[in-house]
């Protein structure tokens, strides 16, 4: 990195798609994607003949609770700390329509009046607050009220409550009929944990880690809680094989032995959806590509273009699916992928997560042809589908693809037809998806397809600085032209103070980049220089105002989350009767009152995770002392990288920014891809 500098003065930087060109609300593609969800779930669930569960005798608490899946199938929100740092709740993005004229954002339909005023009555009974009404009645369906009567724990099927808030609920409806022993709550703190697992990127948890968080939670039989939780069909119980180790001593006695395995709980809809992806993904791998271009014309496609770029089009000539890897300049070879494709008259797209990402990677190619994942898949952009239901495309390009969760490749997988291909695109080193699985991830380690490496490094400074961090290092790179400042700190409130100072007045004034293009990036929310900190003192430089539509004022940066886990920066162009008005990336959004609290917040500071997947000509990284727990090398990667042209960062923690970027790398998932995927691979000759 370079040499530290004063701050005052940085020196450089379906059939129920829509009709074409009809305007969807983002409610009802919510709804439409929703009811894709549930029919997939249903179709899946019927398929399911036997024993989910594979690899061999199991004995003690494991048997038990195999055998009580078995009797099943025969007829018969802990802090997320508990497992990573906090996320928001698991939710499957909602479809992201793309749009002009101004649209309301809704949300998921309201639960009945009526059903609302029976819950608030339970709730009342067991002294929950009256908020807690309408999702709750959201989440449990018509007869809410009777299942908290029933069963009060169920409260922590709402996102935000905890086990000691349900807790208090329970002791309150049923005074001394309950206790930490009771069945019920073991249930529902083990489905509990296990919702709280998926945001932090876990499709399964193993037994031992399940039954340790339970007792923390103080379960007092953590193993009879979870045998509970399955027999009533709550989660699932997986075992899988833990590989080839047994039989590496090699001899008669190594096959004589059991092959050990792991004993897996999970989430139903993480399961299917994990089982569909795999399923889909064999498919593209074993099948072979629709015959849609002569040899010659990839061949002649592959040698005009450059490099790497050649080698990606060969790649997807001849495979069903192919990973890129690469930074933003790699993004020219799928770029050049597409148009060749275009050229050879192929029904060619590519698929970013967000808005931002679309523009950006629109701009690199001829033609149409981009659009939002969520987009795609609700038919409000893209080529929409064909008869059979599947996407009418021959080939589609997901950038972004470490962002990928499980649920959404699974959506993905399926919707594609016979023939088609798919290619995964994306930067290893950033953060994974906020949501179960690491699939790109996990691709990437079975090699069960081709994988394409750039050899495109971003240019320049920062991109020798980024690059050395993706292999552990934190060099000292020469920024002739300032493109990378440091600014020591002592404390929170200089920190708070430097930062300010930067996006105003330093950063415009010696690089260039005006204020409304500078990102502030920190590592939380809260804290003394989390981003409800620097988001105020920013809005107080920037554009102060009395906030008066729920603390909001026209001009205001924000971040716009219509669904857990999505952001979407943007910048408030007005309020009225019927909302916050937004300007995301150009679409522009009304967010109803009710849910501008919920869904939006200031947007001058944002925190990697809701930074991945856009760029701005100039980031301002904030690095605070209480930083360093939440210190990674993805994490690192991915604030460094968001800057186009200039990066200053804000350096509190000494040197526990070298040693993250050395020693801490990404937190470890627990999924199944790879264990479900290598049976269906075909095999090679040894």
């Amino acid at each position: 990195m370079s040499t530290p500098e004063t701050p005052e003065e940085p020196k450089s930087a379906a059939d129920d798609a829509p009709a074409e060109g009809a305007q969807v609300s983002e409610a009802e593609a919510e709804l439409a994607a929703q009811r894709l969800e549930r029919e997939r779930i249903e179709r899946r669930k019927a398929e399911r003949q036997g024993p989910i569960t594979a690899g061999t005798a199991l004995s003690g608490t494991a048997a038990d609770l195999l055998a009580a899946v078995r009797a099943v199938e025969s007829g018969e929100k802990p802090p997320a700390t508990v497992f990573e740092e906090a996320r928001p709740a698991p939710r499957r993005p909602a479809p992201e329509p793309a749009r002009r004229a101004p649209v309301v954002s809704q949300g998921p339909a309201a639960p009945a009046e009526g059903t609302v005023g029976e819950v608030r009555e339970v709730l009342a009974q067991g002294g929950a607050p009256a908020a807690l009404a309408a999702p709750a009645a959201s989440v449990l369906g018509e007869g809410a009220a009777r299942v908290l009567r029933d069963d009060p724990w169920q409260l922590l099927r709402v996102p935000g409550v905890r086990p000691e808030q349900a807790d208090g609920f329970a002791r309150a409806l049923l005074g001394g009929e309950t206790g930490p022993a009771d069945e019920r709550r073991g249930r529902a703190v083990t489905v509990w944990l296990l919702e709280q697992a998926a945001p932090a990127g876990h499709t399964v948890l193993e037994m031992a880690a399940l039954t340790e968080a339970l007792g923390r939670q103080g379960v007092p039989a953590p193993e009879d809680a979870v045998r509970d939780a399955i027999a009533e069909g709550d989660v699932l119980v997986f075992q899988d094989g833990l590989g080839d180790d047994a039989g590496e001593d090699g001899g008669e006695a190594a096959e004589s032995e059991e092959q050990p395995v792991q004993v897996l709980v999970g989430l139903e809809r993480c399961a299917l959806a994990e089982e569909s992806l795999t399923d889909g993904l064999a498919r593209l791998i074993n099948s072979v590509p629709k015959q849609d271009g002569a040899g010659e014309d990839w061949e002649r496609a592959a040698a005009a273009a450059e490099g790497s770029a050649g080698e990606l089009i060969r790649a997807v000539a001849g495979h069903g699916l192919v990973l890129h890897t690469g930074g933003e300049a790699a993004l020219a070879e799928p770029a050049a992928l597409l148009d060749a494709a275009h050229a050879m008259g192929l029904r060619a797209w590519a698929a970013t997560h967000g808005p931002v990402g679309r523009a950006r990677f629109a701009d690199r190619v001829d033609g149409p042809g981009v659009a939002t994942v969520a987009g795609l898949l609700s038919g409000a952009e893209g080529p929409g589908r064909d008869p059979e239901g599947a996407l009418a495309l021959d080939l589609l390009v997901v950038l972004d693809a470490p962002q990928l969760d499980v649920e959404t490749g699974a959506l993905l997988t399926e919707s594609l037809p016979d023939g088609a291909r798919l290619v995964l695109s994306g930067d290893p080193g950033v953060l994974w998806s906020v949501g179960p699985g690491r699939v790109f991830a996990d691709l990437l380690a079975v090699r069960a397809c081709p994988q394409i490496a750039s050899r495109r490094p971003d240019p320049g400074p920062l991109g020798e600085l980024v690059s050395g961090i993706g292999v552990g290092e934190l060099l000292q790179v020469e920024a002739p032209g300032k493109e990378v400042v440091i600014v020591p700190v002592r404390d929170a409130g200089e920190a708070v103070h430097r930062t300010v100072q930067l996006v105003v007045d330093s950063v415009p004034r010696a690089i260039g980049v005006p204020a409304e293009e500078t990102q502030v990036i920190t590592p939380g929310h809260g804290g003394a220089v989390g981003t409800r900190v620097l988001n105020a003192a920013l809005k107080e430089r920037l554009n102060p105002g009395p906030g008066r539509f729920g603390g909001f004022d026209p001009g205001d940066r924000v971040a716009y989350s219509p669904a857990h886990g999505r952001t979407l920066p943007g910048r408030v162009v007005g309020a009225d009767d019927e909302g916050l008005r937004l300007d995301c990336a150009g679409e522009r959004i009304v967010v109803p009152r009710e849910r501008v609290e919920q869904s939006v917040r200031h947007g001058w500071a944002l925190t990697a995770h809701q930074a991945v997947g856009s760029r701005w000509p100039a980031a301002v990284v904030v690095l605070p002392g209480d930083a360093v727990p939440a210190l990674s090398r993805p994490w690192i990667y991915t604030a460094f990288s968001r800057a186009d042209r200039h990066l200053s960062v804000v350096h509190g923690v000494d040197q526990a920014l070298p040693r993250a970027v050395a020693e801490v790398t990404a937190k470890p998932r627990t999924t199944r891809l790879p264990v479900l995927l290598a049976p269906q691979l075909p095999t090679t000759p040894a």
